[in-house]
């Protein structure tokens, strides 16, 4: 369909990738992955046709149509929501002129049995299939499934774009190249700005378009949930997968394994040679198999091993002092804007050492109430801030706002005191910004290299409550790795803005849903809250009006409302995970009896009570209650299935 021959790119010298070439058939759902800077947004770009390749060509059929979501964008001002939405379908409203005109022109004519009628009733007719086809009779219900899908409501579509912020604006355009159903759609980052209700949908939209789509993004759940195939860019070549994002990781690191093994033996083959040529490179008797060696050696093509992202970039928080016990209590908070209240009656508390995650649509008042903990906005009820909480920040939109004027370097100097002014270029080498990048300007970074620059910030500061706003944007998958480690070791406080179900998925133990003009709180991770918001639709569990801001119970589905067909598979998929798991817990419970038994039956004769067999019996029976404890969350978790 569309095929990608023999491409090189070149920035100033420097080749970025040469010789790529594939082809992206209709239906195919790729992931492009690589790290940050590999070239992956230059390569939407040319198949977009926005950018030109250094060498070699694109080619693709004459009607073939690309729809094109870049990182950043700029917006033009002066329509609503719906009407810049409804751009997508001008094509329908030109096939609707064009029928209008036809058909006044046969009620005018009356040479009913002329060539020329009958052509013209032709045309008609096949226009008017064609318009039929392509939805020109129900657009408008696209429009509005896409817009809604997306987390708009029915009041925002008479709303001017130019009340919206960058992240909603983004969700405008992406709802636009979804309507217009391209050939292939080319999306960069398309989940920085969605939500997880918002990045579900998209999963079940991408998943049921019959188009080509090529992606890129760093949320390994949206990858494994939409993809297929893996293209990854890795020392400036591609490596084509037939696999998902998962499957592809695990033949990759089985792949360089293999390629180490074969670069190992070939270095000892040239080693041996090395070693034969320079013994006997001046005994006559053996001239001859010495030249044999040296071309051999001259005959021998290097083996490349895959690029692996071994830099030395290790984040770590310095130790944090300690607070009180209870660095933040909301106690009935409400926050309005005019008359909108965004959310009231917030009770909640958070403990010293706490990891926990705000989750909910865009909008619903997560950012706003971290500026009202932070102090930033005026509100009604009672914040209370703990005893030496000291705070830092790290904003949605903290990267875009480092000074493109001064390089990497200059950036951090200007922020560093102390003694760590003395070891800056350590501590940029540690985040792959060593020698020479250490020196480029912050104009020219991508946009993980800017979140990794803006993250070096944040660690310069002493605190002991951290607050991060959607702090994996932008970052390539083994930086939100090594972030959710350091987040894990630190010993402080942390809460989390964030959509990214894998990088919040065994970081947080709590989780406060904001919808509906509510805060929520569900003990538990990520998962666990995703699991109840499965088996129903969020919009109808936060209507219900059953569970109280402060509950800490996970929400259940409502009797009374039908599920649909994908939270419906949802719920089993769910419930037989959970009767797997009784099941092996039972098992186990089973054996670990077993064993205390047969050692209770040991340690009854004289010459069994040992002090070894002591400490052995301690052992099953805690671990005896640790089994019969998770059966128990477990059993709990499965009869909520079926209230």
């Amino acid at each position: 369909m569309l095929s990608i021959d023999n491409i090189s790119v070149d920035f100033g010298g420097t080749n970025l990738f040469r010789d790529v070439s594939f082809i992206i058939n209709k239906k195919d759902r790729i992931a492009l992955v690589g790290k940050n800077g590999a070239g992956k947004s230059t390569l939407l770009k040319i198949i977009a046709g926005i950018q030109q390749p250094t060498n070699g060509a694109l080619s693709r059929p004459k009607e073939f149509s690309v729809g094109y979501l870049p990182q950043v964008m700029h917006h033009i001002d002066g329509k609503t929501v719906y009407e810049e939405a409804e751009l997508a379908f001008a094509h329908i409203h030109e096939m609707e002129s064009r029928l209008e005109r036809m058909n006044n022109e046969l009620a005018e004519r009356n040479d009913y049995e002329s060539e020329e009628y009958h052509q013209l009733i032709e045309d008609y007719t096949h226009l008017n299939e064609q318009y039929t086809m392509m939805g020109g009779s129900h657009y408008e219900a696209e429009i509005e499934r896409a817009l809604m899908g997306l987390g708009f409501r029915r009041s925002d579509f008479t709303r001017p774009t130019s009340e919206f912020s960058g992240g909603w604006r983004m969700r405008i355009e992406l709802a636009k190249l979804l309507l217009q159903h391209p050939d292939i759609l080319l999306l960069d980052e398309p989940t920085n700005h969605l939500d997880i209700e918002s990045i579900q949908w998209l999963e079940q939209f991408l998943a049921r378009s019959g188009n080509a789509v090529l992606l890129v993004s760093h949320d390994r759940a949206f990858l494994n949930a939409v993809t297929t195939r893996t293209i990854e860019i890795s020392c400036g070549r591609i490596y084509d997968y037939k696999l998902p994002y998962d499957k592809f990781m695990e033949t990759r690191k089985e792949r360089r394994e293999q390629q180490l093994r074969a670069y190992e033996n070939q270095q000892k083959e040239i080693a041996d040679i090395k070693e034969f040529i320079e013994r006997f490179r001046y005994k006559p008797t053996k001239a001859v198999q010495v030249q044999s060696r040296i071309k051999q050696l001259e005959k021998i093509v290097p083996i490349e091993i895959d690029e692996e992202d071994t830099s030395r970039l290790r984040l770590k928080f310095a130790p944090a002092t300690r607070s009180g016990n209870y660095p933040v209590i909301c106690n009935d908070v409400k926050k309005s804007f005019g008359e909108h209240t965004v959310f009231e009656g917030a009770n909640f508390t958070i403990n010293r050492g706490e990891k926990v995650a705000f989750v909910g649509r865009n909008g619903e008042g997560k950012t706003t109430m971290v500026r009202c903990i932070l102090g930033e906005l005026q509100h009604e009820g009672e914040i209370v801030i703990g005893h030496n909480v000291e705070t830092a920040y790290f904003a949605q939109h903290e990267a875009q706002n480092l000074d493109e004027n001064l390089t990497v370097f200059q950036t951090i100097d200007n922020v560093a005191t102390g003694d760590i002014r003395l070891r800056i270029r350590d501590i940029l080498g540690a985040f792959m910004f060593g020698g020479e990048a250490s020196d480029k300007p912050v104009k020219v970074l991508s946009g993980g290299e800017r979140s990794r620059l803006a993250m070096i910030r944040l660690l310069l500061r002493q605190m002991n409550l951290l607050i991060l706003d959607e702090p994996t944007n932008h970052l390539d998958m083994l930086s939100k790795d090594v972030l959710k480690e350091a987040i894990r070791d630190f010993d402080g406080t942390v809460i989390v803005v964030s959509h990214d179900r894998e990088f919040l998925d065994g970081l947080v133990t709590k989780v406060y849903e904001f919808g509906d003009g509510k805060v929520r709180e569900h003990l538990g991770g990520i998962y666990d809250y995703l699991a109840s918001k499965n088996a129903n639709n969020i919009n109808e569990a936060l209507s219900t009006g059953k569970q109280t801001v402060t509950t800490c119970e996970t929400a259940k589905p409502a009797n009374e409302n039908r599920l649909s067909y994908e939270a419906e598979k949802q719920v089993q998929k769910q419930r037989r995970k959970l009767e797997r798991l009784i099941e092996s817990n039972e098992q186990e419970i089973g054996e670990i009896e077993g064993a205390i038994s047969a050692l209770e039956a040991i340690m009854s004769t004289v010459d069994g009570s040992t002090q070894e067999n002591f400490t052995r019996y301690a052992t099953l029976k805690k671990q005896l209650d640790d089994v019969v404890a998770t059966w128990e969350r477990n059993m709990e978790e499965l009869e909520n299935f079926n209230i």
